[in-house]
């Protein structure tokens, strides 16, 4: 296994509920749209994600979750820094995405 990437959202109040879908299915497409600028092929393993289901205090309005998978901690600093498709995303989400929430682990490392 790979690097896992998390991120976990919250929205502003008046995001509506099309606008929350767009959010989310726009950053699952990444897996297909952000491509490795030498092989120019998809490099995301895998990605998944849901609304949050366990919604106590502990949560700090968290609502949304996402869990990406990266054969690399390059391929992921790519990602996040440098990967068109991703720097795109976040234009279109910042208008409706409140809060964020980022964890990175390497399975089994501790």
């Amino acid at each position: 296994m790979g690097v896992i990437h998390v991120v976990m959202f919250s929205f502003k109040p008046l995001a509506t509920a099309e606008e929350i879908q767009g959010v989310c299915d726009s950053l699952l497409a990444l897996k297909d749209s952000c491509l490795h600028p030498d092989t120019n092929r998809p490099y995301m393993k895998n990605i998944t994600g849901g609304v949050n289901t366990h919604m106590g205090d502990a949560q700090d309005r968290v609502t949304h979750a996402f869990v990406s998978e990266f054969d690399s901690d390059e391929d992921r600093e790519y990602f996040l820094k440098t990967d068109p498709a991703y720097a795109a995303f976040w234009d279109g989400a910042k208008g409706i995405v409140e809060k964020t929430q980022v964890v990175g682990f390497r399975p089994g490392k501790f």
